[in-house]
């Protein structure tokens, strides 16, 4: 019986997850990239390739994720829903909404009451919101994180396991909070980087914190960590915090070593990475770098590969077939992953039907406006107006949401090649939320609806 029960445990510990399912920020440990086939270049309010369309609770600015044939995305509702009429923060409730694949219906709707105060829906915090992290999910349970109310995680009926605390201290500049939890074998990894200064390691059946690591560098950190697994089998927890890139060991949370990074006092973007080298490319100066994984300490001198002044902001690159690619300001840009030199900078053409074209966008300016809950923008200065989105690739093309709605495609290759620019005019909300892939179908979120992007059966 001992035994038994033993094998039984072994086996609930093991992933559930399918070769197509889409699991976590940016789909398989993180990188953006789908190996399930092509998915549509064009569609449209007319259905064309408009599998079907569901209006959500609330907004968010999480991205979607899809285990089997079901849907997840997180929103809010009750409080912030407009900066005219805030409402009363005690009616604030984060929820987290599993959707049939097929049908587009509501399979359930499960809701979790703020921890309060939270911070007020105002200024550059309402480019943000209150549905920021996007879930994760191991195929058994679906974990979410919603910030000063804490770490849940819920199995696939909708039924809540456990909640754990990590933090609740706010934004020193008011940005609010956005870094999204990942899974590494039987650990949760939370990046609780303005509620504690922290990444905390959580038992996953449990809840249970493993070990807590606080450090003033977490501060200013929105971008979500990756899982590098080294030439000896041995597995690292890498994160970019501000002029630094960190790795840890996921079992203890040790520091394995360090190096300096782009000279930037905030980092909004992920990390990409690709055979053990891992890239980033961030900062309103520009910066952008290449870091070999493993070694000890200070790696500065003996790791970093290159370093240059590519600019990007929020949109997290991607690397495919030895280029990075990545989108800021309605400029696409492309360079030699290998040696960090420029393959090509084109500005993207924006649909015309477009109320935002981005077609005379410079790279540097920095957008500001007003707008409620349905067109999302209400902060100035900061990065109010960026664009949120970060690009995914399938079958050799990238897709890529401005705030706008614009869907662009890109042929990817050595040259520029963009071949469709779609939106659903219908929705003048905000499209913040990174596309989700799978099974040849695309699933956008934007603050308003969530779309099934699919060629006809």
């Amino acid at each position: 019986m001992r035994l038994l029960l033993l094998s039984v445990f072994t086996v609930s510990c093991f992933s559930n997850l399918l070769a197509e399912d889409w699991s976590r920020f940016r789909g398989p440990n993180g990188q953006g990239i789908s190996s399930d086939g092509a998915v549509p270049t064009e569609w449209g309010d007319d259905s064309k390739n408009l599998k079907w369309k569901l209006a959500l609770p609330g907004p968010g600015q999480s991205s979607p994720i899809v285990v089997g044939d079901k849907v997840f995305v997180t929103c809010w509702s009750g409080y912030g829903m407009t900066r005219d009429n805030l409402g009363d923060q005690k009616e604030l409730l984060r929820h987290l909404v599993c959707i049939n694949r097929n049908t587009g219906e509501i399979i359930w709707d499960k809701t979790v009451e703020p921890y309060l105060p939270e911070e007020t829906y105002q200024g550059m915090f309402a480019e943000n919101g209150y549905a920021s992290h996007t879930p994760v999910s191991d195929g058994t349970f679906i974990y979410v994180f919603f910030g000063k109310s804490g770490v849940f995680a819920f199995d696939m009926n909708g039924e809540q396991i456990w909640q754990r605390s990590v933090g609740t201290e706010n934004d020193r500049r008011g940005w609010g909070t956005a870094s999204s939890p990942i899974l590494v074998d039987n650990l949760l990894i939370v990046p609780a980087t303005i509620e504690s200064k922290s990444m905390l390691a959580l038992n996953k059946q449990t809840g249970e914190i493993v070990w807590q690591k606080e450090a003033q560098g977490f501060d200013s950190t929105w971008g979500t960590p990756v899982v590098v697994e080294l030439e000896n089998g041995q597995k690292e927890i890498v994160f970019s915090v501000p002029y630094e890139i960190w790795a840890f060991n996921p079992e203890t949370g040790k520091l394995n070593w360090y190096c300096e990074s782009v000279d930037s006092d905030s980092i909004c973007s992920s990390i990409a990475e690709h055979d053990g080298i891992v890239y980033v490319i961030e900062g309103r100066s520009g910066g952008a770098v290449a870091v070999k994984t493993g070694g000890k300490g200070d790696v500065t001198k003996t790791n970093v590969l290159w370093s240059g002044r590519n600019r990007g902001r929020i949109s997290t690159p991607i690397y495919y077939e030895g280029r990075l690619h990545w989108v800021t300001g309605g400029i696409a840009s492309c360079i030699d992953a290998k040696t960090g030199e420029e393959v090509y900078q084109s500005r993207l053409q924006a649909s015309s039907t477009s109320s935002e074209s981005t077609q005379n966008t410079p790279l540097d300016r920095e957008e500001s406006g007003d707008r409620d809950r349905s067109g999302g923008r209400a902060g100035r200065g900061g990065p109010g107006g960026q664009s949120y989105s970060s690009p995914v690739v399938a079958d050799g093309k990238l897709y890529y949401f401005d705030r706008s709605g614009n869907g662009y495609v890109i042929k990817l290759g050595q040259e520029f090649e963009q071949i469709a620019v779609n939106k659903f005019t219908s929705d003048s909300s905000d499209f913040n939320g990174t596309p989700a892939v799978s099974n040849g179908q695309l699933f956008v979120r934007s603050n308003t609806h969530l779309y099934c992007i699919a060629s006809p059966e």
